[in-house]
């Protein structure tokens, strides 16, 4: 047996609609106390303890490593008289930006991340250059955090010409050459890292000017909105403004900026909203407004509400996103969690349908007006990401970059499948495996899941996922309810009241795994991360007998909390909030995992993950249901917690930090599994 750190209990009673819940271990949400920070040091001390003793550790680590050397490459993109570019040489703990002068092709490096922090936790998250090219602004994460800081650079001199700190959820928006609008909160007074925010505002900035001279454009009043955006609109006086209450559903305004007058497109939350282009007389709106498939609109700016909208590309029974190159519009379509790609002109004409030989991913398919040439990049679980260049005169296409790895993918096998869940409803699965191993129930196995907020799980390769593969191993993706992969209805049949939906179809994903020989209980995993921890951490209070290891990554696991944090609130549209109403507060505290771990049960061997810095899902969380499992004196297995130093909820996490993590999932999971 374990024996855990002792874990101090401060009584704290909320009362919800009569009801009173204790809660003990309500301190740790606080980040800035000592107390909180000797928690977090002897519980990592005991996880990292409990790692070292795993004999095959440094073994996983070498596997990863070695599989994870390979340059990698984004989707270029052009600006000026330069094509840029991500790559990683392997090994790298950020992608540097390079560029390459389109009359010569000769690559120069233009941005080096790595050299904004010593340790390689400061990452680039967005990029816009000026209309002319000459300037850049570009955001930066510090250690993981969704508090960034927007540099400005001259592209000729490829020096820093400004910074802006202190800004979170924004896009950058340039007037011209000469500033550009942004979005973000005031700084809270207390934790930055775990205060609620939920004041978001737009500014425009001018260069050559300080922070504290830019311009509140958005809202002028006192109302509050959680997330604000704002798009000018070329060679117009317009600015097109996007507010949100939640991370489902917005509104549209169009500000006139020489008069101030505002006009609302659409006076309710309740569909999505997406500028996708726009010209001196049309913006082009992707929509689920009447549409739950999404459809593509346009809105004439001078009468631009939404009873006079036109639609260019009509909904159908698979779901739509678009991008634009060019003249035309690439409508790439999901079906089953796989895409397709369809060209259209501006009319809503079908031009040509965009095939490859394999099934999968492709992404990009963006590029402005003037643009010969245009880029995507397929790639499924098996297949890591090529990008092809497409000639936007003929749209024939050619392999432009493949990657040189160490995986061969002709020796794998990802088929999908369709179960059926608890209420009968069918659901996609992946599975991925090495050709020739038996079916015999005795399958180390991952299952991975999400299930909310609209988001999609589509094939994508991953060097990690790979090394699990290539051990001979199992890897498994469904694609839940509330997720994005059937539109605005499969959505909404996974959030608030009918969230059991959600955990139901992961259960049942388990069951069909042991059930056609897969895998048995004693060899299966399950994993999520954000969303997807508050679904492991559901599931495995609901059915712990079912898997053998939980993996919760940086989840939401206090549901009569979540929404008192940072941007939490911002995510009561899939979950509701304990304040709603008595049946809302039931259900949520039904399933919440902090509020249902059990005495005498034995639930599966846990590694909980999270990061000191996550201000997006606060580590609290995954701190408060630690606590309540270790609490449990009568489970056998380990219920322990890694707690990432200088990292936040996942996006621009170093290479180093990442192989560090997943060689201590991989060795704690195969360990747990009898695996020797």
């Amino acid at each position: 047996m374990i024996k855990y750190p002792n874990t101090k209990k401060v009584e704290v009673i909320d009362n919800y609609f009569g009801d009173s819940v204790i809660d003990n271990y309500q301190w740790l949400e606080d980040d800035k106390s000592i107390d909180t920070k000797d928690w977090i040091d002897s519980q990592n001390d005991l996880t990292y303890n409990y790692l070292s003793k795993i004999p095959y550790r440094e073994e996983i680590k070498e596997e990863i490593r070695s599989l994870i050397n390979y340059e990698k490459r984004s989707i270029p993109f052009t600006s000026g008289d330069y094509t840029y570019y991500f790559k990683n040489d392997g090994l790298q703990n950020q992608s540097l930006l390079y560029r390459v002068h389109n009359d010569d092709n000769k690559e120069e490096l233009f941005i080096d991340p790595n050299t904004l922090s010593s340790d390689g936790t400061n990452s680039i998250s967005l990029l816009e250059f000026s209309e002319n090219g000459n300037f850049l602004a570009f955001s930066v994460s510090l250690a993981g955090s969704d508090w960034q800081k927007i540099y400005v650079m001259d592209t000729k001199t490829k020096k820093i010409i400004e910074e802006l700190d202190d800004i979170k959820f924004s896009n950058i928006s340039w007037d011209n050459n000469d500033g550009f609008f942004y979005s973000t909160y005031e700084k809270p007074k207390k934790s930055e890292l775990s205060e609620k925010t939920d004041e978001h505002r737009v500014y425009y900035h001018k260069l050559n000017t300080s922070k504290k001279e830019d311009k509140l454009i958005f809202p002028d009043d006192n109302t509050k909105h959680r997330y604000v955006s704002a798009s000018l609109i070329k060679n117009t006086n317009f600015l097109l403004i996007s507010s949100a209450n939640s991370t489902s559903g917005n509104k549209l305004y169009l500000k006139n900026l020489i008069d101030n007058s505002v006009i609302e497109l659409i006076d309710t939350y309740d569909y999505d909203i997406e500028l996708i282009d726009s010209d001196n007389e049309y913006l082009y709106l992707l929509t689920n407004y009447m549409a739950a498939n999404s459809k593509l609109v346009k809105a004439k700016i001078s009468e631009p509400t939404y009873t006079k909208w036109e639609t260019v590309i009509a909904e159908s029974e698979n779901k739509l996103n678009v991008t634009t190159a060019s003249k035309y519009f690439f409508a790439n379509y999901t079906k089953d969690a796989l895409s397709y790609i369809v060209c259209y002109d501006y009319k809503g004409n079908i031009i040509k349908e965009i095939k490859l030989d394999k099934k999968g991913t492709m992404l990009g398919f963006f590029a402005k007006k003037d643009s010969l040439y245009t880029y995507f990049s397929f790639q499924n679980y098996t297949t890591a990401s090529r990008i092809y260049k497409l000639n936007l005169e003929t749209l024939d296409y050619d392999l432009w970059w493949k990657p040189n790895l160490n995986f061969n993918e002709d020796e794998y096998i990802s088929e999908q499948v369709f179960y059926e869940s608890k209420d009968k409803t069918k659901i996609p699965l992946i599975i991925t495996y090495k050709k020739g191993i038996k079916l015999d129930s005795s399958n180390p196995t991952i299952l991975y899941g999400y299930g909310g907020f609209n988001i999609s799980l589509n094939p994508s390769f991953s060097p990690f996922i790979a090394a699990w593969l290539k051990k001979g191993y199992i890897y498994a993706v469904a694609n839940l309810r509330g997720g994005g992969e059937y539109g605005k209805n499969w959505h909404l049949a996974g959030i608030k009241l009918n969230k059991q939906n959600v955990f139901d179809d992961f259960i049942y994903a388990a069951k069909y795994l042991i059930k056609k020989n897969y895998t048995s209980s004693n060899f299966l995993a399950i994993r999520g991360g954000s969303n997807g921890g508050l679904l492991v951490g559901a599931t495995m209070l609901q059915e712990p007998n079912l898997f053998k290891v939980a993996l919760p990554a940086v989840g939401v696991l206090d549901m009569l909390r979540y929404h008192k944090f940072t941007a939490g609130a911002g995510w009561a549209y899939d979950y509701g909030t304990s304040d709603d109403n008595k049946k809302m507060y039931e259900y949520l505290k039904a399933y919440s995992p902090v509020h249902n771990v059990k005495n005498y049960t034995n639930y599966p061997a846990t590694l909980i993950t999270t990061s000191d810095h996550d201000d997006r899902v606060v580590p609290a969380h995954s701190f408060k249901f630690a606590a309540n499992l270790q609490e449990n004196i009568e489970n056998k297995n380990p219920l322990l917690i890694r707690i990432e130093k200088n990292a936040g909820h996942g996006a621009g996490t170093p290479i180093s930090k990442l192989i560090e993590q997943y060689t201590d999932i991989y060795a704690f999971t195969l360990w747990n599994m009898n695996i020797k």
